[in-house]
């Protein structure tokens, strides 16, 4: 079944539209056969895919067009609890509807479809309902602040949006490069409770670290000597407590370089080197 949406803002035309929340955005135009984007005005542009990036739910299109007006971009990270909002979106179809609240909390985490976390979520009270991600979050002076993104259902007033700070930092890589790099060691991981004897015994940062239950061949990991059941404890000077951990670790800044690697191995404490790559499109 073919299913195409026509509103104002973006419309794909692809084999399955997905009904869930998160992301009416990379989600959705990632299998996109076609692209169009509606102007306020009632104009229908084709639209280009720059870019998207699962891990956080966000793609850029282009259209060929300019001087298109826009909304003024505000700071996420001066936004506080308890401020109001105003968010915007298709809901059902229904154009540009809108729905007010307030800011809930700042800082959640919130998991993409890739496994990832996304941090420093806005949690916010206005509603969102299917069809509303990928709309804006704007604060009372109309300024850009997020984009809608998830509901956590059944519950009422728990809505969640990407703050604009991360949107620019995305927006802006996928612009320069097409996609958004990540360091990446290769591995398959668990998270791991290190018995509280061997943490005394070693001198371990924690009783958490992640275990090793695969090596990409190939990879940096296996390059470093990693092995398949090594508990990862620490990368560079920061403790591993969770595979969430690892991912934060291995930020763009990681890639190339060189860091030291504390592992357990056969309840002794080894101390390698490892240089994390870039992350392939689909890593295992």
């Amino acid at each position: 079944m073919r299913t195409a949406r026509r509103r104002r803002g973006v419309s794909i035309r692809r084999s399955v539209y997905p009904r869930r929340l998160p992301g009416d955005h990379a989600h959705v135009v990632e299998s996109a056969r076609e692209i169009e984007v509606a102007l306020a005005d009632d104009q229908r542009l084709h639209g280009e895919l720059i870019g998207a990036d699962p891990a956080t739910d966000l793609a850029v299109v282009r259209i060929p067009k300019s001087g298109v007006s826009g909304l003024a971009i505000g700071d996420s990270d001066r936004l506080k609890v308890g401020q109001l909002v105003v968010a915007v979106g298709n809901t059902h179809d229904l154009d540009l509807t809108v729905t007010t609240g307030v800011i809930s909390a700042m800082g959640r985490s919130l998991r993409s479809r890739t496994g990832r976390l996304i941090e420093n979520v806005i949690q916010t009270d206005a509603a969102l309902n299917p069809s509303n991600s990928g709309g804006p979050l704007v604060d009372s002076r109309a300024s850009l602040i997020g984009i809608n993104t998830a509901v956590i259902r059944p519950a009422q007033g728990l809505s969640f949006v990407i703050p604009i700070n991360t949107v620019r930092w995305v927006a802006s890589s996928l612009i320069r490069e097409g996609r958004i790099l990540r360091g990446y060691l290769g591995v398959a991981a668990q998270n791991q409770k290190v018995d509280s004897e061997l943490v005394g015994q070693l001198g371990l940062p924690s009783w958490d670290a992640i275990r090793i239950v695969a090596v990409t061949p190939g990879s940096p990991a296996e390059a470093a000597g990693i092995c398949k059941g090594d508990v990862i404890v620490a990368l560079g000077p920061a403790p591993v407590t969770s595979i969430d951990l690892l991912h934060r670790i291995l930020a763009r800044e990681a890639i190339g370089r060189p860091a030291p690697l504390a592992l357990v191995r056969d309840r002794a404490l080894f101390r390698i080197a490892v240089t994390p790559g870039a992350a392939p499109d689909n890593p295992d």
